[in-house]
């Protein structure tokens, strides 16, 4: 940090991040060298071939190219190991000497293709450990070349446009200056936007270009750009970021009071069965679980899962069962089978029908606890992505609410989507025409989870006894004032942290990388090393300063542009880190609804391989989940046989610390 200015434009590196990359390569440039001066002194210059000549003035030359490649690399690894990340001050000799580095390509190429054409030509005669050192030393020129090439194109930023010339100021212009600053403005935010959506289209380049899908695009490309647009960070600076918020959470963690939990549900009385509550909540996983699938069953299941599902799964049950889109071999209906244990007759609709805003659901009758149920599959492909992406706010009206009721976008439509397909095509009548003393349970996992409970909300007016189960949902989901209103009949358990994703709290956690990298004085290779050594091996978190020590506040919130940044020239890039730019917006927050019960590992986060995993559960509530925690387990915990695991450790368990029996 500052992105490296180079060749007349930002590219998304900054000049310490050469540490690595080139002691790689100086690692495997002297491994070369040294081969080539072996083979050169066995021979002592003497080739006994028709072309010894040739091959001799090719060995040294070549021996001369890659020391002087050497000699380079050392340099710019030695520099780029100095200063801080954001004090880029000692390492400002660094476009210099990726200059002379990249000049030093050009005789290597011409060198390389030599070699090619003497040992096509000229290599009659000669040895063959002679021959084979010339072909490795060619084939390992192009290999490095395309690599390089390969390296350009991924730190190549489309953004960073050559540096504009600058401008005489003058007063009388000032005034122009100020009413053409909205149509740079604009330009910039459309070049933002431009890039962001080719991205996206290269991503999901095997999904159909059609106009929801470009829509989708669109929204979450102008999501994407503003959230990007007033920081000069590098991928690199936002893992070293992340690894100092881990090890300053762990800090934390080590001095948190373990008996500072909430003592019962706020909005639930105190004479509640938890332990009905989580039995219940535990026979819905299952259900919300096999909305996935195949895919998680097999998963779930390595060794028998295919044996079990291969009987079942050419049956062709199409014609007997709606089984709506995407199972024609009957797979994932097999896998809900045997993960539900439920009878074909008691299921009453599925549908595997995937697009953006509409993802798969089934509804059939739990007689176990006398429930219509209807589970939500979570996110199972890019479509999936890009409904969970679509993060903007969108009103959702609600009865009995006063006020505007914002909504993820992405969520609520799928939820819409549902909603629909359940009342207008009438699958709950013929539901609760077959079973009409049931209640409506509605569960689901992730995105599933998301959209079960705005699901929930929608059919509450209808359905007042119905109970809804969500695991995991994002935490950007709701206005508060629907998520309070969902507390009498919403359960959320909630596992762990990647869930707690929203625009707010990726703000917050913007900003808190930001304090931290401006006030680590520790060069970001160092912090790399050791943030991977305590990711691995586990240890004490460094004792690195916190968040505002020794900073100022009003400091600390300014965006960080590099000073030799093209942000800081550029007049566009100026407008979109002002005050009044975009970017510094204030998104609506929306939270995550219903009654919280947060499960916790019990204990420390690291374990032995084969060591057995606790949990505790607590009641929580809506603020406790506004910022995002960093842990390396976040994907692997937030996986739904994880969160079931949790869930039948503390129902099997009968001595499991769970609050919310006791009076506060």
């Amino acid at each position: 940090m500052p992105g490296l200015v180079v060749f007349g434009r930002r590219w998304s590196i900054a000049s310490d991040d050469f540490v690595f990359p080139g002691a790689f390569e100086i690692f495997i440039r002297v491994l070369w060298w040294i081969g080539i001066l072996v083979l050169y002194t066995n021979h002592k210059g003497n080739f006994d071939c028709a072309s010894g000549g040739v091959l001799h003035s090719y060995l040294v030359v070549l021996l001369i190219i890659l020391a002087a490649i050497i000699l380079s690399l050392c340099a710019i690894v030695y520099v780029s190991a100095q200063g801080t990340i954001t004090n880029p001050g000692p390492r400002r000799s660094i476009p210099a000497l990726v200059y002379v580095r990249a000049l030093l390509y050009l005789p290597e190429l011409v060198w390389a293709c030599l070699g090619a054409i003497w040992v096509s030509d000229n290599s009659r005669g000669c040895q063959a450990a002679e021959v084979g050192a010339v072909i490795a030393a060619v084939v390992a020129s192009w290999i490095i070349l395309f690599f390089t090439a390969i390296g350009v194109l991924i730190v190549f930023d489309p953004l960073g446009s050559p540096e504009p010339r600058p401008e005489v100021y003058d007063p009388g212009t000032r005034n122009l200056e100020s009413n053409g600053s909205s149509q740079l403005l604009y330009t910039a935010r459309s070049l933002a936007v431009r890039a962001w959506e080719s991205r996206l289209r290269l991503l999901c380049c095997c999904l159909p270009q059609d106009d929801s899908h470009r829509a989708a695009f669109s929204n979450i490309a102008q999501l994407f750009s503003s959230f990007f647009s007033d920081t000069d960070l590098v991928p690199s600076d936002i893992a070293a970021g992340l690894s100092l918020l881990h090890q300053e959470q762990d800090k934390m963690e080590q001095c948190r009071d373990p008996d500072d939990v909430v003592a019962h549900s706020p909005s639930s009385p105190i004479g509640d069965d938890l332990q009905t509550e989580l039995e219940k909540a535990a026979h819905c996983m299952q259900f919300a679980m096999a909305a996935y699938g195949w895919p998680l069953y097999v998963y779930s299941n390595p060794l028998t899962g295919v044996c079990k599902l291969s009987a079942d799964c050419c049956r062709g049950r199409g014609v007997e069962y709606d089984i709506v889109g995407g199972d024609h071999l009957g797979c994932h209906f097999a896998s809900i089978l045997q993960s539900t244990g439920l009878q074909y007759r008691d299921f009453i609709y599925i549908s595997f029908h995937n697009q953006i805003y509409e993802i798969p659901f089934y509804v059939a009758l739990d007689h176990k606890n006398e429930a219509v149920l209807v589970a939500v599959r979570g996110t199972l492909s890019l479509k999936d992505a890009l409904t969970d992406l679509s993060a903007a706010c969108e009103n959702l009206p609600i009865e009995g609410v006063t006020g505007s009721c914002y909504a993820h976008k992405g969520i609520s439509q799928a939820a819409s989507y549902i909603y629909k397909k359940l009342i207008n095509d009438g699958i709950l009548n013929q539901a609760f025409t077959i079973a009409p003393e049931y209640r409506l349970v509605i569960t689901g996992h992730s995105l599933g989870a998301g959209a079960a409970s705005v699901l929930a909300v929608l059919l509450h007016s209808a359905f007042p006894t119905l109970r809804c189960y969500a695991f995991s949902p994002p935490g950007g989901l709701l206005r508060r004032i629907v998520a309070q209103y969902t507390e009498k009949y919403l359960w959320i358990t909630w596992l762990l942290v990647l869930a707690r994703l929203s625009i707010p709290n990726m703000e917050d956690l913007k900003r808190r990388i930001l304090k931290m990298v401006s006030n680590c004085n520790k060069p970001k290779y160092q912090i790399l090393l050791r943030g991977c050594w305590y990711e691995v091996f586990g240890g004490q978190p460094d004792d690195l300063p916190t968040e505002l020590e020794s900073r100022r506040e009003e400091e600390l919130s300014q965006p960080l542009l590099g000073p030799q940044s093209l942000l800081q020239h550029s007049a566009s890039y100026q407008s979109l880190a002002s005050d009044g730019s975009p970017s510094h917006t204030t998104h609506v927050p929306l939270y995550m609804p219903g009654r919280i019960l947060h499960i916790t590992q019990d204990g420390p986060s690291r374990r032995l391989c084969f060591s057995q995993t606790s949990y505790r559960a607590e009641w929580s509530s809506e603020m406790a989940f506004c910022s995002i925690l960093i842990s390396p387990r976040m994907i692997a915990d937030h996986m739904p046989d994880a969160v079931f695991r949790a869930l039948q450790s503390l129902t099997q368990d009968c001595s499991f610390p769970l609050w919310g029996n006791s009076l506060p």
